[in-house]
């Protein structure tokens, strides 16, 4: 009878699957209320809406060549859960998150985008006072449509300025040309660093 032959897992994943849990860099990833991974048991905390229908959730993951993975209450078994949220947030702070002004909107909308984790910047009270500075601005708006991707304004910014910034958030929440799934609808109000509110907005077809 002839041998049966087993196959091995590629070299990059065999990595992968060897690596303990507590070796694993965590990063808090926003994702949209309707997020499958709170059904399958994933730890996550509210960002916006009510706890039967969230609107926006933060899960805990790291990022692999493939997907992320998610942090699970089952991991508690091999790891403390609540200091890995923690660090999680404090991954966030230590990213070195470069706010590019927009030229063609009067250098008065920053971009911090196509990193795996620059919507999350809009977590850390450190890269959103990073934002207040270079617009001189006591209270700013900012969009995270899609993952990956970050704008902000000055809340007082003028009127025309921030209709065309309502205009780029409606085609980045519209566009899926790029594959990056999408997060929230809506505009982020932030003062002193900090989440303060959000002002839904209506989709734009």
């Amino acid at each position: 009878m002839a041998e049966k032959q087993i196959e091995t897992l590629p070299k990059e994943l065999e990595k992968e699957v060897l690596i303990d849990l507590k070796e694993r860099t965590f990063y808090p990833i926003i994702k949209s209320g309707d997020w499958v991974g709170i059904k399958h048991g994933a730890v996550y905390s509210i960002l916006v809406g009510p706890r039967e229908s969230p609107q926006v959730v933060i899960g805990f993951g790291y990022d692999t060549p493939d997907n992320f993975i998610f942090l699970t209450h089952q991991d508690s078994e091999k790891i403390d859960v609540n200091a890995t949220v923690n660090e999680a947030f404090e991954n966030i702070d230590a990213m070195d998150v470069i706010f590019t002004p927009s030229n063609s909107l009067d250098n008065k909308v920053l971009t911090a985008s196509g990193l795996p984790f620059s919507s999350e910047a809009i977590l850390s009270k450190k890269q959103m006072l990073k934002a207040h500075e270079i617009l001189s601005a006591k209270q700013l708006l900012v969009s995270i449509a899609r993952r990956t991707g970050l704008m902000v304004i000055s809340k007082d910014a003028p009127e025309e300025l921030l209709s065309e910034f309502i205009y780029l958030h409606n085609h980045a929440w519209n566009d899926d040309s790029y594959g990056n799934a999408p997060i929230a609808n809506m505009l982020f109000v932030i003062e002193n660093g900090e989440i303060a509110g959000s002002i839904p907005l209506e989709s734009e077809q």
